[in-house]
C-alpha cells in the first residue's frame, strides 16, 4: 500500500486549518451590512423647492433620506435604476375627508396611486353636517394608531364640530360657560395633536357663528402654533367679502389663515378671482400670513341639502329642514331660495349641472342629474320643478351631489398664484361604489398632466412645490415636503411624460397613471401598478402633542 505524500498531507491539513480559521473570523467579523436599504439611481430630482430639476442618486436608510449625490456606489439592499423618472417628495393633501373610508380601505389606493403620502382630515369645520370628523378628535386618532395603513394621516379639529358638541345645530349665540367649554375642547384638541382649527362657515352650525366667536377660539390655537383653514361663508356673490373675513380671522387671532378650495361659484360671478387674489396679495404685503388651496376641476361636491337650501333652513340639520318643509308657507320660501341658487350659484342655471353622486336611501340615483330625476318624477325639468325635486331629495334623507358651476379662467388664475397649493377635497374611495367626484382619484395627476404638460400654466417644479413644501410649510412640518438628507423618505416616483388622471365625472373609478413607485417612511407601498403589503403609514401629530405648550 502506497502511503500519501507527506507534503500533500501537510497541505491538506493546512487547508483544513485555514478553512476553520476563516469560518471563525467570519463569525467574529461578518461581512459589512449594506450601507443603505434602498438606492434610487439616475433620478430626475424635483426637490419640492421650485429649484430646477437635476440628475442624482438618492439613498434611504430606515425611514429617512440619508444621501443625495451625483453617484452613490456603496452597497444597498436594493437598487432601482429609474432612467428618466422623476423623484419628488410625497405629495401632501392638506384637505381631505379621509375618515369616511380610511378604516375600510387603509391602503388608501386612490391617493397612493397618484403620489399622495400624507392626507389631512378635519377640514370644513368637520362635524355631522359635513359627514366627517367629530370633536373631540382623540378617539379617531387612537383608532388610526391601531390600524395599519399605507398612508400618513394628520388632522385638524373643526369649529363646526366643537360648536355642535356644545350647543348642537342651533342658530344662537353661546353663553359664557358654553364659549369656555368650546375653548377647552379646542385646547384639548390641540394637545391631542391637531394642526389647527378649521371652519366651515358655509355649513351649519358654522354658518351661525359670528366673527368674534371664531376669533376667540382661534386665540386658543395661537400658542400651539396652529393654523386656521376655512370653507368660507360664500363662494359666489359674496366671495370677496368671505376672503376678507378669512383674512380677518387670522389677523385678529394671531394665527396663519388659509382659504380652502378657493373658487368662484356661479357664471354671474366668474372673474371675481381677480379681486380675491388682489385682496390676498394686499394682506400678505402688510404681513398677514394667508394662503389657499385648490383642486383642478370646475365642479364642486357636497350635500344637496347644504348646497341648494338656504342656510337658515338647515338649522337643526337635515331633520330640522325636513320639519320646516312640512309647513307650506316656509316650504314656499325655501323653494324660492332654492330656485335662485339653481339659477345663479351651484346650479349653474340648469338642473343638468347638479349630478347626484351618493344617495344612501336610493343608490340607483348615483350618476343621474337633477333634470333626469325631475323627469323620472313626471315633471318637466324646469328650475322650479328641479327645486321641488331637490326638496323631495332632502325629505327622503338627503344625497351628495356634484355641482358644475365654475369657470376655467378663474381656476387657472388661482392655480398660477404663488400662495396656492394643491388639495383634493376628496375622500378615500371604495372602488366601484357610488359616483364620487373624480378629484378623489385624479387631482394631483391632473395638475401634472393638464396644467403642467399640456397647458403650461405652471412648471413641473412649481407644481411639485404646490404639492409638497408649500403645504408642509403651511402646517409646520419640519421633516417632510422637501428632498434633503435627514428628511423622512416619503417619495413619489413618476414619468412626467406619461402621468395623467383617468377618472372622469362619468367614470370616476379609474386610478391615475404614470406613477412607478410610491414610498412612505422608507417603504415601497406601490410598485409598477400594484399596491404592496407594506403598511408604514403613521399618524402625524401637531406641535401641541409633541411639545409642552403653556
Amino acid at each position: 500500500m502506497k502511503l500519501p505524500n507527506r507534503r500533500l498531507l501537510h497541505l491538506a491539513a493546512g487547508a483544513t486549518v485555514m478553512l476553520y480559521v476563516n469560518q471563525v473570523l467570519a463569525q467574529q467579523n461578518p461581512p459589512a451590512a449594506s450601507s443603505y436599504d434602498l438606492v434610487l439611481r439616475s433620478a430626475r430630482i424635483v426637490d419640492g423647492t421650485s429649484s430646477p430639476w437635476y440628475r442624482a442618486d438618492l439613498a434611504i436608510r430606515g425611514d429617512t433620506i440619508v444621501r443625495i449625490a451625483p453617484s452613490i456606489r456603496e452597497s444597498a439592499a436594493r437598487v432601482i435604476d429609474l432612467g428618466d423618472l422623476v423623484v419628488a417628495p410625497g405629495f401632501i393633501d392638506i384637505h381631505t375627508h379621509a375618515s369616511r373610508n380610511i378604516f375600510a380601505v387603509p391602503t388608501a389606493d386612490n391617493y397612493i396611486r397618484q403620489g399622495v403620502t400624507t392626507v389631512f382630515e378635519g377640514p370644513d369645520g368637520a362635524g355631522s353636517v359635513v359627514g366627517s370628523l367629530p370633536a373631540p378628535i382623540k378617539p379617531f386618532l387612537d383608532r388610526l394608531e391601531a390600524t395599519p395603513r399605507s398612508i400618513n394621516v394628520a388632522a385638524f379639529i373643526g369649529q363646526n364640530a366643537v360648536r355642535e358638541a356644545v350647543i348642537g345645530l342651533a342658530n344662537r349665540a353661546p353663553s359664557a360657560a358654553e364659549l369656555e367649554r368650546m375653548r377647552e375642547i379646542v385646547r384639548q384638541g390641540m394637545r391631542d395633536g391637531a394642526f389647527g382649527l378649521s371652519t366651515g362657515l358655509f355649513y351649519v352650525p358654522g354658518a351661525f357663528t359670528p366673527l368674534e366667536e371664531i376669533v376667540e377660539l382661534q386665540k386658543v390655537v395661537a400658542p400651539f402654533r396652529g393654523v386656521h383653514t376655512s370653507h368660507m361663508r360664500d363662494e359666489a356673490s359674496r366671495v370677496v367679502e368671505s376672503v376678507k373675513e378669512t383674512i380677518a380671522i387670522g389677523e385678529l387671532s394671531g394665527v396663519p389663515t388659509h382659504v380652502s378650495h378657493h373658487k368662484v361659484i356661479g357664471k354671474a360671478y366668474w372673474g371675481k378671482s381677480v379681486e380675491t387674489l388682489q385682496v390676498i396679495d394686499a394682506a400678505r404685503a402688510r404681513g398677514i400670513d394667508v394662503t389657499m388651496d385648490q383642486y383642478p376641476y370646475t365642479a364642486a361636491s357636497t350635500t344637496i341639502q347644504s348646497a341648494l337650501l338656504p342656510q337658515w333652513a338647515m338649522e337643526g340639520g337635515i331633520e330640522g329642514a325636513k320639519a320646516r318643509l312640512k309647513d307650506s308657507t316656509t316650504r314656499t320660501r325655501v323653494k324660492a331660495a332654492t330656485v335662485e341658487i339653481l339659477l345663479t350659484e351651484r346650479g349653474g342655471g340648469d338642473p343638468k349641472n347638479v349630478v347626484i353622486n351618493t344617495c344612501d336611501w336610493n343608490p340607483a340615483l348615483a350618476g343621474k342629474h337633477l333634470g333626469e330625476v325631475t323627469q323620472a318624477r313626471g315633471l318637466e325639468p324646469t328650475l322650479e320643478n328641479a327645486a321641488e325635486t331637490a326638496l323631495w331629495l332632502v325629505e327622503s334623507g338627503g344625497c351628495r351631489g356634484v355641482f358644475h358651476a365654475m369657470g376655467e379662467e378663474d381656476l387657472e388664475r388661482i392655480l398660477a398664484h404663488p400662495a396656492t397649493m394643491i388639495a383634493s377635497d376628496g375622500e378615500i374611495t371604495i372602488f366601484g361604489r357610488a359616483a364620487p367626484h373624480p378629484r378623489s382619484y385624479g387631482t394631483f395627476a391632473r395638475i401634472l398632466s393638464r396644467y403642467v404638460r399640456e397647458k403650461h400654466i405652471i412648471t413641473l417644479e412649481d407644481a411639485v412645490r404646490k404639492m409638497t413644501s408649500l403645504p408642509a410649510a403651511r402646517v409646520g412640518f419640519t421633516d417632510r415636503g422637501v428632498l434633503r438628507p435627514g428628511m423622512k423618505a416619503d417619495l413619489a416616483v413618476f414619468d412626467a411624460d406619461r402621468v395623467r388622471d383617468m377618472a372622469t365625472f362619468e367614470k370616476p373609478h379609474q386610478y391615475a397613471e404614470g406613477f412607478a413607485y410610491v414610498i412612505v417612511n422608507g417603504e415601497i407601498v406601490y410598485e409598477n401598478g400594484a399596491m404592496t403589503a407594506a403598511r408604514p403609514g403613521r399618524v402625524i401629530y401637531g406641535p401641541g402633542k409633541t411639545a409642552a405648550v403653556q
